[in-house]
């Protein structure tokens, strides 16, 4: 109930979502022969923003709750960053956070990573044809939170070159490595 009731509250606001497998005995499913195993769409061509649609998917499954990227949104995906700051950078945008510490930041959709994120392993940025786990869809680990809800932001979406900036100067303070640089034979 707790999972309709999400997709149904990000449906209403505009949001397309997107049912994802649903974990089951310590593993994701999403019917019958699925060998994945990790958090996936169930349907990857099954997209809506329509209540009545959403409202009947997740009747029939307790499907994970996915948001499609690159749409309405892009999201900043930040591997091994502590929490220190990370809701600052989003400049009041909603922010998630996963049980194995990913940090997800909703920003305006369509830019590309600055210099000096592009090159960091621990930085990735989800746009058009990718999708992350929405709160509060449960992994092994536990369920993905809201550090910062989309109703916190007034459903807001924090420009994502401000964003960027402030990651670029954010994860060199906290201690974490500078970008990869990679050397390109001749």
């Amino acid at each position: 109930m707790r999972l309709r009731s999400s997709a149904l509250g990000y449906a209403e606001h505009g949001w397309d979502v997107l049912p994802g497998a649903y974990l089951a005995r310590g593993r994701f499913c999403c019917g019958t022969g699925c060998r994945t195993v990790a958090c996936h769409p169930a349907r990857p061509d099954l997209v809506s923003h329509d209540p009545d649609v959403v409202g009947g998917w997740w009747s029939r499954r307790p499907f994970s709750v996915l948001l499609p990227t690159g749409l309405t949104f892009d999201v900043l995906e930040v591997s091994a960053c502590p929490g220190a700051g990370i809701a600052q950078a989003a400049g009041g945008g909603p922010v998630a956070v996963t049980p194995a510490g990913h940090w997800m930041i909703l920003v305006g959709p369509g830019s590309r990573l600055c210099p000096e994120l592009a090159g960091r392993t621990d930085v990735v940025l989800h746009g058009r044809g990718s999708w992350v786990p929405a709160p509060p869809t449960r992994e092994p680990g536990g369920r993905v939170r809201w550090v910062v809800s989309p109703t916190e932001a007034q459903w807001r979406l924090p420009d994502p070159g401000r964003v960027q900036t402030c990651l670029a100067d954010l994860l060199p303070a906290l201690g974490l490595p500078p970008p990869r640089r990679v050397r390109v034979a001749a």
